[in-house]
Parts: C-alpha cells; structure tokens; sequence
C-alpha cells in the first residue's frame, strides 16, 4: 500500500477528524473532457489520492503530463474483464463499448453525426476486483459512455468499502443494449448505495426542431451524473474511517455539509473525535467565504 503524508495542518476538517490515510479515490474514464472533476479541492489540498483509468493514448498522455505526485493513471479499460470492441465516434465524447443505436440518434441534432463512428478497435478490458494498483476505494468517479454496471458488477469487492460513487446514468438509451438508469439504480441500492444528488443534468433539444444553438435545450433529460453515497440511515454498518472519509468526501467534493455533519456525529457518539467536534465543525462552516456560506447553510 502507498503511504503519503497527512498534512493535517492544511485541511481544518481533515484536522479535526484525524483519518488514517489519504482519501482514496478512483477515476474510470478519467480524462477531465465535462470540466473539473469534483476531488480536485481534496486533490490541490494534498487529502485524497487519484488511481485513474482511461485507454485512449492521448488521454493518458494528457493526464500524466499534468499530474501530482499523488496521481497515478493506467491505460486500461475496466469493464467485466472480456475483451470488447472499442467504437470510436466523431464525437469524442461519444466513445464507447457499445454501439451507437442510429435509430435514437437521430432524435436529437447533430447526435447522429456526432455518433458516427470511424474506427474500431479490440479491447481488453479488466474487472475492477482484479485491479491490483487500487489498494483502497472510497471515492469512485465513473462516466464510460454506457458501460458503468458492468463495472460495478465486476467490483462488489473493491466497493464494499466504498462511501461514494459518482456515476454518469442513462435515460434515453443512446447505445444498443446500453443499462437505463433504473438498472444502475437497483445495482447501486443492492451495493449499500443511496442517490445523494444530481452532480449534473444533461437535457436536449428533441428533433426536427433546431435553432442556431443545436446544443440548447428544452426538457428532455439524456443523461444525469448522480452522486450516490453509503446508506447513511444505516451508519452502524459504517466503520470510523468510511464515517471520515464519507465525511471528507461530502464536505470537499460536494459541498454537502449536512451529510458531513451527519457523519461527525455519529463519530462523536462512538468517541472517534473529540466529543466538541460538532460544534468545531459548525464553526468551521462560518469561517468559509461568505458565498460559499449563503448557498449552503
């Protein structure tokens, strides 16, 4: 196992709650192509560690050219382990295991082309569970166009001690045989898991209509990036460092400062802070900057 340093004295909350090691995240389908990831807080204050994953050389080639000493990042696909075909679109965004379903795509402007795929290429891919670089899991971070439940089959046991997962889920299919969010649902809930939050909506413009923004939209929901975290309704079956790290992750990553809360309490019940800690973390919330406060508390 990779031991780093906590510095304690740059992280308030990480100070208070004294985990055992560095949060521990996992990025499947890593390369940052939808914007910032959400541990890049927890990243830049040195209290989380990035294993993350994308087989795309130029991706790779990107992510290591950027990275921390606190980030490590392999070409290999996860998935169940079999080996799949890679169909790569005009769309970068569009790359997938699966096959673009030509019918759906036409719904929506520019999809079609966007989903043309020009290339296909054989790929191995590997079971989360056999990955022998992830020593530990709290966080996991995914969006592999249709592919995430085969992932999180192929994972029971990385992610027994997960507390976080933020997924990308489907609501209009846009691949063939491509798992719809209730699937994902229904794994996740088996898993432990509850839906937390929407890190992020993606709605689209249904065709033939189109305006001079073919990306606009009116109310049709595509896709979503749901946050789900460990049951917190069953913390008991939570040990003190997943309530720390659940904590961290809440607090950093999402600003859910009322799960974080949550978890401080139950740490405080159990004597694994100090017993003031609730109130030292409320105070630690007004000291943020006064916009962060308004829209959080």
């Amino acid at each position: 196992m990779r031991h780093v340093a906590i510095q304690r004295h740059h992280d308030p909350l990480t100070a208070l709650l004294q985990p055992d090691r560095l949060t521990a995240v996992v990025d499947i389908g890593a390369n940052p192509i939808d914007g910032d990831a959400p541990y890049k807080a927890m990243l830049q204050g040195r209290i989380c560690r990035v294993t993350g994953f994308d087989p795309h050389p130029q991706a790779l080639a990107r992510l290591n050219a950027a990275k921390s000493d606190l980030e490590t990042y392999l070409p290999h696909a996860v998935g169940d382990g079999e080996t799949h075909t890679l169909n790569i679109c005009r769309g970068l965004g569009f790359a997938s295991l699966l096959q673009p379903d030509a019918r759906v795509l036409t719904h929506f402007p520019n999809f079609s082309e966007l989903g043309r795929v020009l290339e296909r290429v054989p790929l191995p891919t590997r079971r989360l569970d056999a990955i022998e670089e992830i020593d530990a899991l709290d966080l996991l971070k995914i969006d592999i166009q249709g592919s995430e439940l085969s992932v999180f089959r192929s994972g029971r046991a990385k992610l027994a001690k997960a507390v976080a997962i933020q997924t990308e889920v489907s609501f209009v299919p846009l691949y063939e045989k491509q798992p719809v969010f209730g699937e994902v649902d229904l794994e996740l809930r088996s898993l432990g898991f509850i839906p937390h939050m929407f890190a992020a909506i993606n709605k689209k413009m249904i065709a033939p209509m189109l305006g001079p923004n073919p990306g606009a939209a009116f109310n049709q929901l595509v896709e979503a990036d749901v946050v789900y975290v460990r049951d917190f309704i069953a913390a008991e079956a939570m040990d003190d460092e997943q309530l720390k790290h659940l904590a961290l992750i809440a607090h950093h990553c999402y600003g859910s400062f009322d799960l974080a809360l949550n978890c401080v309490h139950h740490l405080a019940t159990r004597k694994a802070v100090p017993p003031d800690a609730k109130n030292r973390y409320v105070a630690l919330l007004q000291v943020r900057p006064p916009q962060a406060r308004n829209q959080s508390l």
